[in-house]
Parts: structure tokens; sequence; C-alpha cells
């Protein structure tokens, strides 16, 4: 049955509810208020350094990136929110409006084509879409993002169509090839047969079980399984043709106009974008760092030798409506 797709704003009130919020200091003084689509497990050690490093209290409201953006829209200018620190640039651009410009010393730390064009957030960290696959599998691997629909990979592939990084993908398509080619591509993947998961991390651990050949995920969670102890019997696959397949997401942060901590909120976007974080992301998370000069984690390819897509960050927000109604629309919700 298709389900219509939830606009920011509706979400606001379920986003209100399970927000949880955990303190960082006291009122008042240095105390700097984040809005964070990263999940506690994954930051909260790196916002401890900046604790650490800075005497910078740190109060931290933890959720869903698509959530706090709604609630943020809900807030307006009364949030006490200071920074937002999203997961994917759609939500960051969703509230747009509600970010500060910022300054060519944070921007300039990373490539234009990790950050916002009007320069209201910077990417921090970046998350390569690829094609997880068993070593044992004999069939042929894609070459581009439309062999992935091949009757060769028929009731093989694992998606997972209601997680933020497929339908981040899937906005992506909708910019590189239109909406017309990307329902196309989509009905194609769902007559395939696909086999449903609810994230990313299932479809890793089943491909390198052999319960499925291969699957659409970011190139990190192999690693975090490697980290593990497993991830003994699957590889990353980069697709090669430099189509959305191989699409970069970065998880980025902006600071709100509504802030009266502009000058702290700007030490802690320095901090994340230090060599000091950016080893973190490399190393902890396994995501790709993005400032200049910080090596992947060891077995990666360097990002600039992975052919990505010509995608305009800052539109993916204006078509993420668009692309969850296509996925419904193509039946594979």
């Amino acid at each position: 049955m298709m389900r219509p797709a939830r606009s920011l704003l509706t979400l606001a009130v379920a986003g209100s509810l399970l927000i949880a919020s955990c303190g960082g200091g006291e009122e008042g003084g240095d105390t700097l208020t984040v809005y964070s689509g990263r999940s506690e497990e994954l930051v909260q050690p790196l916002i401890d350094l900046f604790e650490e490093a800075t005497g910078i209290a740190v109060e931290v409201r933890y959720g869903e990136s698509p959530e706090l953006a709604a609630l943020l829209i809900a807030e307006g200018e009364s949030s006490n929110a200071d920074v937002f620190f999203a997961q994917d640039p759609a939500s960051l651009g969703s509230v747009g409006e509600l970010l500060m410009e910022l300054p060519d010393t944070i921007l300039s730390t990373v490539d234009e084509k990790y950050r916002d064009r009007g320069q209201r957030w910077v990417g921090i960290s970046g998350r390569v879409r690829t094609f997880v696959y068993n070593t044992s599998s004999t069939i042929p691997l894609p070459q581009t993002i439309d062999d992935v629909t091949s009757p060769a990979w028929a009731s093989q592939v694992g998606v997972a169509p209601t997680n933020g990084s497929f339908l981040t993908f899937v906005s992506a398509m909708i910019l590189e090839r239109g909406e017309d080619a990307t329902l196309d591509w989509l009905r194609d993947l769902a007559a395939n047969d696909p086999i449903d998961y609810p994230s990313n991390s299932p479809i890793v651990a089943a491909a390198d079980g052999g319960e499925i050949e291969g699957g659409l995920v970011n190139h990190y969670y192999l690693l975090q399984l490697r980290a593990q102890g497993g991830g003994a019997d699957s590889e990353n696959h980069f697709i090669p043709a430099g189509d959305v397949g191989s699409l970069v997401m970065t998880a980025g942060a902006g600071i709100l106009t509504s802030s009266d901590n502009n000058d702290t909120a700007e030490q802690f976007l320095d901090f994340l974008l230090s060599r000091r974080a950016q080893e973190y992301f490399a190393t902890v998370t396994f995501e790709y760092p993005l400032l200049d000069g910080v090596d992947a984690a060891e077995g990666l390819p360097p990002l600039s030798e992975i052919k990505t897509p010509d995608i305009d960050l800052s539109a993916l927000s204006e078509v993420l409506d668009r692309a969850t109604e296509l996925v419904a629309e193509a039946g594979l919700v």
C-alpha cells in the first residue's frame, strides 16, 4: 500500500516527543546547545573531547535528523539550539533559512562540493554509497547503478527503502536523471524482488553471512562490522560509473541565526573540522574525513579517486519528499 510522504512540519510533534536530551553543562556561561542528528554513541566521545579541550560545556539534544529539522522549524527564532549537526545535507537544507552564513575560515576548510552553495552549512564527514557483496558470489559486480536491477541480481539484493540514506540516494537520482527516470529505476528494482531490511547494518551482516549476494549501503558499515570481528566474507564495491551508486553523502553542521553563542558555535565547527576530530571520523566511525591531508581508514580508496556524480548536495532537500513518494509509488514500501 502506498504511504504518502510526511513533510518535516508534520514530524515536529513526533520529534519533540521522541528526541532524548542529555546535558553537558549548566545554563548560562559558555554552554553550547547542539541538536545532533548523529547518534549519541557515534559522536558523544567527540563532543567530550571538545569539552575537555575548550572548557566549554555542551548540551546535546539527540534525535533523527529529519525530526530535529522539523523541531527547529517549529521552534523558529525561539529555539535554544546554537548548532544543528545533521546526518545528511537534505535535513540541513530544509532549515537553511534558519542558519547563518558561515565565515570563509570555516567553509574553505573543505572542498566546495561538500558545503552549502548558500554558505549556511559545511560538510563534516563523508559517507559513500557502495555495493556490499559476499566474496563467494559469482554474479558480475554492477558497473552502473542500473546493473543492480538486472535479472542476475533477482532476489539477491538487500535494500532499506525507508532508511534515510536510501531516500537521500533516491533524491540524488532525481537531481541526476529526473523524476520519470528515477521512478522507472525504482520500479525495475521492485520488480527484481529485492530483500527489505530496516537499515544498512543488517544488509551488510546478511551479505557477509551469505543470506544475500549483495546490497546497497554506505561504505562504513562493513568497516564497523570488521571492527567487531566480522566482515571476513564480504567486500565493498565502489560502482565505477560515477553515477548515484557512488554518491558521497556528507554529515554536516550549521549555526542557527537565533543563537547568542556565535563565537562558541564557530569554535565547535572549527573543532569538528580540526585534524584531531577528522582523524576520529577516519579511525573510529570509519567515515571519510573531509579535511585535506587526513587519510581515510586503511583499506579505503582515497575520496579523490572515487568517481562520484556531479550533484548539488544543497538541492537534496528540495526533492526529498518527492523521493519518499516515488519509493512508495514504485511499491518498495
